[in-house]
């Protein structure tokens, strides 16, 4: 049977969830460096990364919240940083790409559409929350719209064009395919490609 290369991505604490859904999210900078550690030492080749607010946990897209674990990440490991570009559907396209600009890491991720991104059923689990911006933070997501029109994505794809980076394309449905496809026929993608 013939062999196939396998590459594991683990994305250490994404957005979505919230501290008092999981006592293991990681939420300060050293939680965030020591779990990705982790992640690379179990086999992760590519370490997805998301920022929070170290006082409580909420998503950050702050460059200098990024640089507390990002040169600690570097040291400690030989895996590809993938920064995201999504970050957290409450935050302007221009926070979520302010520390992959300033960082111009190997790699990013980047929704290749708009979508609903709502967990606010999860919100009927809880009866008492650890920070106040969590609550209202889930149970207004059904009113979410996680924002990547075309402007956005060019924007985010022409503002590292000259960084290198690489992209994780993001593609939830078969309309961010074709999505991808435009992008590619106007030349600002080209392969090979890492479509998720």
């Amino acid at each position: 049977m013939p062999q196939h290369k396998v590459i594991i991505s683990c994305a250490v604490t994404g957005a979505m969830h919230t501290p008092t859904m999981s006592e293991a999210l990681p939420i300060t900078p050293q939680q965030i460096a020591d779990s990705a550690v982790e992640a690379a030492e179990a086999g992760a080749a590519i370490l997805h990364l998301h920022a929070r607010k170290p006082e409580d946990g909420e998503p950050t897209g702050s460059p200098d919240v990024y640089a507390q674990f990002l040169p600690d990440i570097k040291q400690r490991t030989h895996a590809v940083v993938n920064l995201t570009t999504g970050g957290s559907p409450t935050m302007s396209v221009q926070d979520r790409l302010a520390a992959a600009v300033r960082f111009a890491p190997e790699m990013c991720s980047l929704n290749m559409g708009s979508m609903n991104f709502a967990i606010f059923p999860a919100a009927a689990r809880y009866k008492t929350w650890k920070h106040a911006w969590e609550e209202p933070y889930v149970r207004t997501s059904d009113d979410f719209i996680f924002r990547n029109t075309f402007r956005d994505i060019a924007y985010i794809l022409e503002s590292l064009s000259d960084a290198g980076t690489k992209f994780e394309h993001e593609c939830y449905d078969l309309g961010h395919l074709y999505n991808l496809a435009h992008f590619v026929d106007r030349g600002l993608v080209k392969p090979p490609f890492f479509v998720q």
